[in-house]
């Protein structure tokens, strides 16, 4: 598929508007100290709505290259690798549910797939990948890192009540936020999206 002149324009922009909201992050009450929230799958989705999965991935891998040149990495890129699984399994859903049927039940039914794919995804890339690289980095053992996560949450006392008080509930929250913002916005940028917004702004002050 060869992208349009304006599809590559509009990766660029959304990617780096990403990217900002990255390192516009912050920790959640009582979740595991080692996420963030941030809006940048808001960003990634409606990008996605407007132009189409292959462009959603464009925009999320721009803007991890985008984060790479600006921090590099801290994590040998498993932290990066973990971004880009999380983010495809949250947006591709839903953009490639919309694609199919242009409407907004079938875009929320997506964003709840999506959401709850992401979350049963970021279980295993924390726990099989991101968690025990830090733990060997760091020369310590698991118990360490459950002890710093208790702190936080006195829920948390091993790997499982990890995933089921800590990582699930942090991504429900963060994906379904970042829905709950798509649907409220997609509708209104989506002239600008397409190209079409000083089409929309003619006709609404046309009808004034």
């Amino acid at each position: 598929m060869k992208l349009k002149t304006r599809d590559l324009t509009m990766i660029a922009m959304l990617g780096a508007i990403c990217c900002v909201l990255m390192h516009l992050d912050f920790p959640l009450p009582f979740m595991p100290p080692f996420m963030n929230f941030d809006l940048a799958g808001l960003v990634e989705l409606i990008g996605g709505f407007a132009m189409g999965p292959i462009q959603a991935v464009c925009i999320i891998i721009v803007k991890i290259l985008l984060k790479l040149a600006t921090e590099g990495t801290s994590s040998a890129f498993t932290g990066e690798l973990q971004n880009l699984l999380l983010s495809c399994a949250y947006v591709l859903p839903p953009v490639l549910l919309y694609h199919r049927n242009k409407n907004k039940k079938t875009a929320i039914v997506g964003m709840g797939m999506g959401t709850v794919l992401c979350s049963i995804v970021a279980v295993f890339t924390n726990l099989y990948i991101i968690i025990p690289f830090y733990m060997t980095l760091m020369g310590q053992e698991m118990d360490y890192f459950i002890q710093m996560c208790t702190e936080a949450n006195p829920m948390v006392q091993n790997a499982l009540t990890l995933a089921i008080f800590g990582i699930i509930p942090f991504n429900l929250i963060k994906c379904g936020i970042n829905s709950i913002g798509a649907m409220v916005l997609y509708k209104r940028l989506s002239p600008i999206l397409h190209g079409n917004g000083s089409a929309a702004a003619a006709s609404k002050t046309k009808n004034a």
